[in-house]
């Protein structure tokens, strides 16, 4: 069994849509980070980040359990694992890494950082940092096209770990501006990723998760968020 501690971010539903398709058990349990769980000693224990998601096997190596922390190593990890979404063959597999660390890299920094300026952000006085992260999104976006017109997949051939890292922070592309009627490659590979079962069922799981993001207290949002009297400035 896995304990997976988690809530709705697409960093977070990599590892539900990771974990409903190599079809091991696990346990969903919720960390409210607008409420300021994140903070408390218990998790600082699993993760000394603060961040989730985190997953508890305990089934790990050895049959001892084993807790890993950071989106992109527990895709790693689950995908050695299984078995499943990471090629064996070594080109193969570097196709594969390369573009799992575009999204780790620059798509996920990218993206977050521009719905932070875009929702969270005091306006006016800010527009240089969202143009700056706009721009570079929908750099990022023609890259995933430019990608998709040349393979299947982001990785080659095959659905993987670096489609299954993408694919959560491509589902609100409308509000970031990016239209699917323009990008036909993208179109094509979010509608064959969203009709897959697994994916299905996992977000399903996500959108059932309830946060306090609507009612978090101000001094919620700037723990939250590293401003205020938790600024290090």
């Amino acid at each position: 069994m896995i304990d997976l501690y988690a809530l709705t971010s697409p960093n977070v539903q990599k590892i539900f849509l990771m974990l409903e398709e190599i079809g091991l058990p696990y346990n969903i349990i919720p960390v409210d980070v607008w409420a300021g769980e994140n903070y408390k000693p218990e998790f600082g224990k699993l993760n000394p980040n603060r961040k989730i998601p985190v997953v508890v096997d305990h089934d790990g190596p050895s049959g001892k359990p084993y807790t890993l922390f950071e989106s992109g190593a527990i895709l790693l990890y689950l995908a050695e694992k299984s078995g499943q979404f990471l090629p064996k063959d070594m080109t193969k597999k570097y196709e594969v890494l390369q573009w799992l660390m575009i999204q780790l890299t620059g798509i996920g920094p990218v993206f977050g950082q521009f719905t932070h300026f875009n929702l969270f952000a005091p306006k006016p006085g800010n527009e240089y940092s969202l143009n700056r992260y706009r721009t570079e999104m929908k750099r990022l976006y023609e890259l995933l096209e430019t990608r998709l017109g040349k393979t299947k997949f982001l990785g080659g051939d095959e659905y993987s770990i670096a489609d299954i890292a993408t694919f959560p922070w491509t589902r609100q592309h409308d509000a970031h501006g990016v239209k699917w009627e323009n990008n036909p490659n993208l179109t094509r590979w979010f509608n064959v990723i969203s009709e897959r079962p697994a994916v299905k069922a996992a977000i399903a799981k996500v959108s059932a998760l309830k946060s306090s993001r609507d009612t978090a207290t101000d001094d919620n949002k700037d723990r939250f968020f590293g401003r205020g009297r938790y600024a290090r400035a």
